[in-house]
């Protein structure tokens, strides 16, 4: 069983990893997990033109590593063997081509269950990888 893991450094995806780890752990020793974060970085191609370059990508990656550091904490503590990705780019859109490129059998994500217009309107990360990911998505509720 392949599990890829979203998190954004959130409690409700720390919700997420620590279920998948449980997952992980009922099923046989092929299992793999991947936690992945995304960095959206659509809002700040106007400050690449007008900042030193590399810049914008340091502190993207300095946010990427924070949104992992806990996962990773969390299985080292409980030695369980995990891979990491970080991508750039719309959330949902990366999660779902990583999950269908890496040949995932499941996504878990947090979600904090709020139900706000935005979250309707526009469509919140998670509600975007279950109407549009063709690999199950298992949802963890904060």
């Amino acid at each position: 069983m392949k599990i890829l893991v979203a998190t954004d450094g959130s409690k409700a995806s720390e919700g997420a990893v620590k279920y998948a780890a449980r997952l992980f752990k009922s099923f046989s020793a092929n299992s793999h997990i991947t936690v992945i974060t995304v960095q959206d970085d659509s809002s700040l191609r106007f400050f690449k033109k007008h900042t030193p370059k590399g810049a914008v990508e340091d502190y993207l990656r300095e946010v990427a590593d924070k949104n992992l550091a806990w996962a990773v904490k969390y299985l080292n503590k409980i030695k369980l063997p995990h891979d990491m990705a970080i991508r750039y780019g719309h959330p949902s859109e990366q999660i779902i081509n990583e999950a269908k490129a890496g040949k995932f059998d499941m996504i878990v994500m947090g979600t904090k269950g709020r139900s706000s217009w935005s979250d309707t309107a526009i469509g919140s990360v998670a509600q975007r990888v279950v109407g549009t990911s063709k690999t199950p998505v298992l949802l963890v509720k904060d």
